[in-house]
């Protein structure tokens, strides 16, 4: 028993290197499927009321919480011709539905797929990656902001070769644009692109290697006859009576790149994605924290809007410390909402900036140990870090740190 416990765990991080959100629980032909996972954990905040991407903002008066981070309930079905998904999130703050998706295939040839309803965007590793099997606790700020609960509606085509090319995977979807619990707020599409290599059977089947490129072409709709251009030293102000209800760009281009070598060590992990683009926003209010004010709509945005230039990456690396139930985490991720401009100009007088552009680093270190295949427990501490700015409320670093022990299961 103690044997094939740790060859689990030797293989853990292979098993998971591919698990993807946009497909049921097997491909093999079955009738329903019961799945999930629960994520309950403690954190502790540098302050209270802090605004966090480490499960949500704190609460006003508070700098510790217990909270259900997730609540998975995933139901599927196969049969010859297509597969259901559907999933729900079941958390303190109540359930939700997180995926609803019909796949219809051929059913001797897989390597056409046709995805049509709720489910993950096809941007990127981190995006489609389950959060049952990350290794870190959450995904990188700067997707997040971009990509807010990962998932939108619409229909995807996939393309993946089953024998001399298996390596390869494509996706190509068009959908809303206002992401999971939005109706769509205008007439405009989106469209994404994802194009991904893997070769798990590299160095005698000890190097595993993955790595792709993706592009998201979308809009935003403007309310307002305004909207500001970034001009490398703040904001310029734009009016004209066609402004309104005119789109302005929401372009994304990402590429990525993930390594495992199974060592006698232990196997080691790392991971890597960069993104940037540009992002339409709004300015940092009194009603609109500056975390808040570049991240996607989900429904249409009343104020004018701030045409930023934006750029962000993570940088995740997994150590399993002599093949035991072990293993080192340690991240560092950047997230700059407007890349034209430095930390110094921000808050200067007539430039027309605000919070929300303020560049956030996060140094991420911890610890994982698996009980079994299916409990585990993280700690993590996540160091958050600003420039200082003219702004009053960033002149410094803000302490805006949160450590979070967790315990998960997975069925």
């Amino acid at each position: 028993m103690k044997k094939s416990l740790l060859t689990l765990v030797f293989f853990y991080p292979l098993l998971v290197f591919s698990q993807s959100n946009n497909a049921p629980s097997s491909y093999d032909i079955h009738d329903i499927k019961i799945t999930g996972y629960l994520q309950t954990q403690f954190q502790m905040a540098q302050s209270p009321g802090i605004s966090s991407f480490s499960g949500g903002d704190f609460a006003e008066n508070s700098d510790n919480r217990f909270m259900i981070r997730r609540g998975r309930l995933k139901i599927d079905r196969v049969d010859k011709y297509s597969s259901i998904v559907f999933q729900i999130d079941a958390t303190q703050n109540g359930v939700q539905l997180m995926d609803a998706f019909i796949q219809l295939h051929q059913p001797d040839n897989r390597r056409f797929q046709l995805t049509a309803g709720l489910f993950n965007r096809p941007f990127g590793y981190s995006i489609v990656y389950s959060s049952g099997y990350r290794d870190f606790p959450e995904r990188a700020r700067v997707f997040q902001t971009i990509m807010p609960r990962e998932r939108d509606i619409g229909a995807m085509l996939s393309y993946q070769p089953i024998k001399e090319l298996s390596f390869l995977n494509m996706d190509l979807a068009v959908v809303n644009g206002s992401g999971l619990f939005a109706r769509d707020y205008d007439s405009k599409k989106d469209v994404i692109g994802n194009l991904s290599f893997k070769f798990d059977s590299l160095a005698n089947k000890k190097l595993h290697i993955g790595f792709g490129g993706s592009i998201y072409k979308g809009s935003v709709r403007s309310n307002t006859d305004t909207y500001y251009s970034d001009n490398g030293n703040g904001f310029t102000k734009n009016t004209d009576p066609s402004i309104k209800g005119s789109n302005l760009k929401r372009n994304y281009y990402g590429g990525n790149i993930q390594i495992q070598y199974d060592n006698t060590f232990g196997t080691t992990s790392l991971k890597a994605e960069y993104v940037a683009g540009t992002q339409p926003g709004v300015a940092s209010s009194s009603t609109v924290s500056g975390t808040l004010a570049s991240q996607s709509f989900s429904i249409q945005p009343a104020t004018d809007l701030y045409l930023r230039n934006f750029s962000g990456y993570y940088i995740w690396f997994t150590q399993q410390i002599l093949q035991s139930k072990f293993s080192a985490l340690l991240a560092y991720d950047v997230y700059d909402p407007n890349r034209k401009i430095s930390e110094s100009q921000i808050g200067m007088l007539n430039n027309n900036t605000t919070a929300g552009d303020i560049k956030f680093r996060t140094l991420g270190y911890g610890m994982t140990y698996l009980f079994s295949s299916r409990l585990k427990l993280t700690v993590y501490n996540e160091r958050v870090i600003n420039s200082p700015t003219q702004l009053t409320d960033y002149n410094k670093d803000i302490r805006d740190d949160v450590f979070t022990t967790r315990l998960q299961y997975r069925w």
